[in-house]
C-alpha cells in the first residue's frame, strides 16, 4: 500500500473524471489520498471530495500564493475547522513562494505564522509549501519551534540540502514528488538519499508534476507508485520497503488518520 500525501482533487483538471482516478488510484495500490486545501474560502468543496470517497482526507490553509485573498483568516479559524472536521488531518498548506512572488512577501509570512499557531494549538502537521525560501523558511521555523513544538512537512521538496537538515533537525519530515525521477535532478536524488527512511514521504502534487515515464501529462494519485520507485532506488531498498517505511511514516505524522 502506498499514500498520496498531498494532491489537489478539488481542482477543475480532475472534474471530468475523478470517480474514474481514484479507482485508478486505488488500483494501483493507493488506498489514502488526502486533498490539499489552497483557499478556506473553498473548503466546502475540498470536504464534499473527502466526504464521497473512502480513503480520502482533506487539510484546511490557504496557499501562499492565495494570502492576499485570505488575510482576515485567523489561526483560530483554521483550528475551530480542524477541530469540527473528523476528515481535516493537516494544516496548509502554507508557507512562502519568491519564485512567483503571487502574493507580498509580508502576506506570506503573516499568513505561515498563523498557520504555524494553528499546527501548534491542533498538533495537526502542516504541509509546508518552499520556492526559493530556503533561508527565510529555516528560520521561521527555527524561530518558531522555540515557542512550542509542532509537526511538520516540506512539501514537494525541491530546496536545498541545507533546508532539509534543518527542517530534520527540528523533527520535520521531507516529501518528494515526481520532480525526484526527473532527468537533471540529480541534486535532488542526493538530498532525497540523505533522509531518514523514518522521515521520507512520497506525493504527487497532482495535476502537477507527473513523474517519468508520465511527464508532460496530468498527474494523478496513482503515478505516486512511479515517485516511489524511484526513491526506492535512491534509497537501496525494495519497493515494498519503501511503500512500508513512507506509509508507517505517513500514519505517524499524520495521526489523525486511522491505520487500515
Amino acid at each position: 500500500m502506498l499514500v498520496d500525501s498531498h494532491c489537489h482533487l478539488d481542482f477543475a483538471d480532475f472534474d471530468a473524471d475523478r470517480d474514474a482516478l481514484v479507482e485508478r488510484a486505488r488500483a494501483a495500490g493507493v488506498s489514502i489520498m488526502v486533498t490539499i486545501s489552497t483557499r478556506v474560502a473553498k473548503f466546502a468543496g475540498l470536504k464534499a471530495i473527502a466526504e464521497r470517497y473512502a480513503g480520502i482526507y482533506c487539510s484546511i490553509g490557504t496557499h501562499p500564493h492565495n494570502a492576499a485573498e485570505e488575510p482576515d483568516v485567523t489561526a483560530d479559524d483554521l483550528v475551530r475547522i480542524a477541530k469540527a472536521e473528523p476528515l481535516v488531518v493537516a494544516i496548509g498548506e502554507a508557507g512562502l513562494d519568491y519564485h512567483y512572488d503571487n502574493s507580498p512577501r509580508a502576506a506570506q509570512r503573516e499568513g505561515f505564522l498563523r498557520h504555524i499557531a494553528a499546527a501548534r494549538t491542533t498538533q495537526l502537521p502542516l504541509v509546508i509549501h518552499a520556492r526559493d525560501a530556503d533561508d527565510d523558511i529555516a528560520a521561521i521555523l527555527e524561530d518558531e519551534a522555540g515557542k512550542g513544538a509542532f509537526p511538520f512537512v516540506l512539501h514537494c521538496f525541491s530546496s536545498g540540502a541545507a533546508l532539509a537538515r534543518r527542517g530534520l533537525a527540528l523533527g520535520g519530515y521531507v516529501s518528494f514528488s515526481g520532480i525526484v525521477t526527473f532527468k537533471r535532478s540529480d541534486d535532488l536524488r542526493a538530498i532525497a538519499a540523505e533522509v531518514p527512511m523514518d522521515r521520507l514521504l512520497v506525493e504527487t502534487d497532482a495535476p502537477y508534476l507527473a513523474p517519468v515515464p508520465h511527464r508532460g501529462q496530468r498527474n494523478e494519485p496513482a503515478y505516486v507508485v512511479d515517485t516511489a520507485k524511484v526513491l526506492a532506488d535512491v534509497k537501496g531498498v525494495s519497493p515494498e520497503a519503501l511503500a512500508a517505511a513512507t506509509t508507517d511514516n505517513f500514519h505517524r505524522l499524520f495521526n489523525k488518520v486511522p491505520r487500515k
